[in-house]
Parts: C-alpha cells; sequence; structure tokens
C-alpha cells in the first residue's frame, strides 16, 4: 500500500463530519479537473450530496444515459487527496471513451503515486465487490502521467481513438483483474 505523508491511503466515501476536507479538495481542483465531484451542486447539503452517492452506487435514481457507480475519496489521514469513480458496467458511451474506472488527483498530490495506488485499489473493488474479471481503463493520449499509471497496474493496450465526442485522443486500456 502505497503512503503518502507517512500514511496509508484509503478509499472511502467521506463521513458528513469531513465536509470542509470535501470542499478543500473540491476548491483545490475545480479549475484543473472540472469534474473532481460527480453529481455534487454548489448549495447542496453535504448530508444529501452523501445520499445521492450512495444511491448512484445502488444504481437508484440514475441520470439518464448513466450507470451504477462507486464513488470514493482517497484519504492520506483527514486530507482528500483524489477521488475515483467505478462504473459497474459499460454502456456504449462508456465502452468507447469513458471504462470502467475514472480517477482524479488534487494538484498538490500529484507525482507522488496517489493515481497508481488508488487505480490498484479501485480494481481490487472491481474485482472483489462488483465481480468484473477485466475493466476498461481510458485516458487521453497525451496523458503520460495516466498512461504510467494504467499500465503500472497491469493495462493493456487496445487501440486508441479519436471521434467528435471527446477533444482529445483516446487510449483504450483493458486490465485483467485477476492479476491484482
Amino acid at each position: 500500500m502505497n503512503r503518502i505523508m507517512g500514511m496509508p491511503l484509503v478509499l472511502r466515501v467521506p463521513t458528513p463530519d469531513e465536509e470542509q476536507e470535501f470542499l478543500r479538495a473540491h476548491q483545490a481542483t475545480s479549475p484543473d479537473v472540472p469534474n473532481f465531484l460527480h453529481d455534487y451542486e454548489e448549495g447542496v447539503p453535504f448530508g444529501r450530496y452523501l445520499e445521492v452517492l450512495a444511491e448512484r452506487a445502488r444504481g437508484e435514481e440514475l441520470l439518464p444515459g448513466h450507470v451504477a457507480s462507486t464513488f470514493l475519496f482517497a484519504f492520506a489521514g483527514p486530507r482528500i487527496v483524489g477521488r475515483v469513480s467505478i462504473r459497474h458496467a459499460l454502456n456504449p458511451y462508456l465502452e468507447r471513451v469513458g471504462g470502467h474506472i475514472g480517477y482524479a488527483v488534487v494538484p498538490e498530490f500529484r507525482r507522488r503515486g496517489v493515481a497508481t495506488e488508488m487505480l490498484r485499489q479501485a480494481l481490487v473493488i472491481a474485482r472483489d465487490r462488483l465481480a468484473l474479471g477485466r475493466v476498461l481503463v481510458t485516458c487521453d493520449d497525451d496523458n503520460v502521467g495516466s498512461i504510467r499509471t494504467i499500465e503500472k497496474n497491469g493495462g493493456v493496450l487496445e487501440s486508441i481513438i479519436a471521434g467528435p465526442e471527446m477533444a482529445k485522443a483516446k487510449r483504450r486500456y483493458w486490465i485483467d483483474t485477476s492479476g491484482v
């Protein structure tokens, strides 16, 4: 397990009393990664946001075109250092562009192995809780950090695609979860 700031990295849902840390991570990341927080709307009570995450994980109240997904935050002690989204299934868009797992790291914690460890733990969850034998993970073709992260976790490049539904070409990797 990777250690950040001397503490183990743990993927979990925040508790209601961690709202300030949640907002700190959101503010630190939002200019760089506008979709850092899925389904979050300014002004919605934090407790309600946590309920929405639980609903999405159960496949309830899904937005049109969305699939059930588990959305977790990466904690190093009390600090949120990143987040990961594990989609329980693929729809046509996810099969082509988005994949099963997406992740983002709070800028100040980048290049410390956070993404690699988040993806490793997400793969274990995909295997053990969702019974996914292999998962699709994608990244922009020019994102060297994500390419390394995916390949360190056993990603095998299937294709590089481009199209009108994406701003940049995407690399599509499959990862066999039995090797995690």
